[in-house]
């Protein structure tokens, strides 16, 4: 009896692993190769039968499995995962010059220009695979180069990435059969749209751009989530190239390819600088028809000895440089300049456009600053205009393009009364914008409203501009405190002004008002500072708040405070400490910082208990942070407050007069603007040895 069911379990088990092989083969060629074998119900049946025998035989359970692309939550998510090797940055050439200084100093290095590999710059999320005796054993992000975080759970959710390596690339694994291999999660341009669309008709934020989306989905706690993203992956590098049996770049490609990877098929192996300027240049003009983003090329050496002579700097290999795209322009019509009121009153006009597709994003709106600047642009209702993204995220109108004016356009002026109250507008002296001066001005109650609930503030997750609007208009929210008022029921009720199919109208719904009044319960503790900050005082911004906070820790201090006190708070002065008098003597203001205190919001904060301030070691130094710091879990906010704590003063510009740039994962153009001026860059690791010490290491 025991002979003939260790024979039924082997079949059991030779043919679950049959169906795990062939699973395995047509998700291969679906998702890598687009060239599907079978029709999606013969897949699915495939997958049923696997699913079932799985089930019913559990003693057969394997995590790499293609049932478990997507399992249950994971214990400890996002743990920390070192890397083999260090993922280095690379340095970025700007234009065609600094490029051909690369290869320049190439062809010193090694004495000729040796033969070159061209590939397309992703514009994605790093991520490091590792794969043992052909298995998926982990999966991490790139982290600060040195240490990522574990996000093997959400890798498995994506389709193209292997879960077992192809036989035909085995054999080119030659070391221990192991192997770390290195490429990009990107998010599709079609499904960022998609993703983006889902979310304002939810009410919520959007990602900035394709990037900002993969890198959000890649870590979620949830990998159900991480699958229903349509993420998809480039892989192109490996870790420690004497784990494989390649020579050099190209044939690493050609090899990832043949393991079951999805590889860039937009490479070229190249022997000349010509060869190199045509390949950007065609990049370059495919890239609006690519159905992903890229930002530019990366042109490596193509052989590992040779890379190997060369070398790396601190930061990047001298063996491979990014050619960076320009900012990408785009001409488009300006429909309208409308003025959008904010919560000091300032009248702002809003450049309204043809939508159209910018660096990732599609662009229906931009700031036109104020009205000295629509003059200096010499933008006009009806031109055609260059529409671009400072540093790819922020929309700007560069100006018009005047062999396409309109005949009748006419230069645009400032209304002399408020768009949303009729109020009369002014400009005080030596200003450049003009306000509204009602204070029952509805639209800088809706302002203040959503301001309070932003991430800098109180941050209310989920309470945005639409929610802010639709609780405005039913006069169920006037000013800040009316938040604490709210309670489940009445906002899941709370009409979207939208309608379905059958003509019932849309509502917020249970689990968004649920997750709505457990933020709004939160931010009752998040600080005075915070609080000070949100409550919408004109030239009050967040380091200012923090500065007044720690002069006067408690709302009633500071009420008590006179404005001579006020301008003698270091950065305050006269005209500053005249807005905050006023402000708090204002009898509708004290009104709802009194109904604040009452519904629960912590107005003030505990002062340090004696001998527990740390001691000022920092003090004359200037910090300015960028990118993700995912070592210590630490925000930039709290990093911030951690320096500031020992003396240092944060920024968030770099300057000549920065002292340090603290660069964490995906630091952007504020890194390359501390490497342009000369400023020193820390990484997330020498920041925790300040926070530790309270000194800044040798460099």
């Amino acid at each position: 009896m025991a002979e003939t069911l260790s024979l039924f379990d082997d079949d059991v088990r030779g043919r679950i692993e049959a169906l795990r092989k062939e699973i395995e083969h047509h998700t291969y060629m679906y998702y890598v190769k687009d060239a599907p074998e079978i029709s999606d119900g013969a897949f699915d049946s495939l997958m049923r039968e696997l699913r079932d025998l799985e089930r019913e035989h559990p003693e057969f359970a394997d995590p790499n499995s293609p049932t478990q692309r997507v399992g249950g939550a994971v214990g400890d998510q996002f743990a920390p995962v070192q890397h083999e090797r260090r993922m280095y940055s690379l340095d970025d050439a700007m234009d065609i010059s600094e490029l051909d200084a690369w290869m320049d100093r190439v062809e010193e290095a090694l004495g000729e220009l040796p033969e070159l590999v061209c590939e397309l710059k992703i514009d994605g999320s790093g991520i490091a695979l590792t794969y043992e005796a052909g298995a998926l054993v982990r999966a991490a992000t790139r982290g600060d180069g040195t240490t990522g975080e574990d996000v093997t759970a959400n890798i498995r959710a994506i389709r193209d990435v292997p879960l077992h390596l192809r036989e035909a690339g085995m054999p080119g694994i030659v070391r221990d059969g192991s192997v770390e291999l290195r490429g990009e999660v990107y998010m599709p341009k079609a499904s960022f749209e998609s993703l983006n669309a889902a979310a304002e008709a939810n009410g919520k934020q959007g990602f900035a751009n394709p990037r900002n989306a993969a890198a959000g989905s890649l870590r979620q706690k949830d990998p159900t989530i991480t699958a229903g993203r349509d993420l998809s992956t480039f892989i192109y590098a490996v870790a420690d190239e004497a784990a494989l049996a390649a020579d050099g770049q190209f044939e690493l490609l050609e090899w990832l390819g043949q393991a079951g990877f999805h590889v860039n098929p937009d490479v070229a192996r190249v022997h000349s600088r010509e060869e190199v300027h045509a390949f950007c240049e065609r990049a370059l003009e495919r890239r609006d028809a690519l159905p992903y983003d890229i930002d530019g090329v990366v042109v490596k050496v193509n052989s590992f000895v040779r890379q190997a002579a060369m070398g790396y700097t601190a930061r990047a290999p001298r063996w491979a440089i990014a050619f960076k795209f320009p900012p990408e322009e785009k001409a488009t019509l300006l429909r309208d300049i409308t003025v959008q009121v904010g919560r000091t009153g300032a009248l702002t006009p809003v450049a309204e456009l043809e939508p159209v597709r910018v660096a990732g994003s599609v662009v229906a709106r931009a700031t036109l600053h104020n009205e000295d600047e629509v003059r200096r642009k010499d933008v006009r209702i009806g031109d055609t205009v260059i529409v671009r993204k400072a540093g790819d995220v922020i929309p700007e109108v560069l100006g018009p393009v005047e062999s396409l004016r309109p005949a009748d356009a006419q230069p645009w002026t400032m209304p002399q009364a408020c768009p949303s109250c009729g109020s009369p507008v002014i400009r005080e002296e030596g200003e450049v914008a003009y306000r509204c001066i009602s204070i029952d001005c509805p639209a800088q109650s809706q302002e203040r409203l959503v301001h309070w609930a932003s991430r800098g503030a109180m941050d209310i997750d989920g309470m945005g501009d639409e929610i802010v609007g639709r609780l405005v208009e039913s006069g169920r929210v006037t000013d800040v405190a009316d938040y604490y008022t709210l309670d489940e029921v009445e906002l899941s009720l709370l009409d979207m002004g939208r309608v379905k199919q059958d003509g019932t109208p849309v509502r917020l719904g249970q689990t968004v008002a649920a997750k709505l009044v457990a933020q709004i319960d939160e931010s009752r503790t998040r600080g005075f500072a915070r609080a000070l900050f949100g409550i919408g005082i004109r030239h009050v911004g967040k380091t200012m708040a923090e500065a007044i906070a720690r002069a006067y820790p408690t709302i009633e201090g500071l009420m008590a405070a006179d404005e001579e006190a006020l301008a003698a708070i270091e950065g305050v002065g006269p005209k500053i400490a005249h807005s905050i008098f006023v402000f708090l003597r204002t009898p509708d203001n004290v009104h709802v910082i009194e109904r604040l205190q009452k519904h629960g919001v912590v107005l003030a904060d505990e002062p340090p208990e004696a001998g527990e301030e740390l001691p000022q070691t920092l003090a004359g130094l200037t910090f300015v942070l960028t990118g993700a710091l995912v070592q210590s879990g630490m925000t930039r906010d709290e990093a911030g407050a951690a320096l500031k704590a020992r003396g240092a003063k944060v920024s968030g510009s770099v300057s000549k007069k920065t002292s340090y740039v603290v660069a964490g994962e995906a630091a952007g153009s504020k890194y390359d603007k501390a490497v342009a001026l000369g400023v020193p860059v820390l990484d997330e690791a020498q920041l925790l040895q300040i926070l530790e010490t309270g000194e800044v290491p040798e460099m």
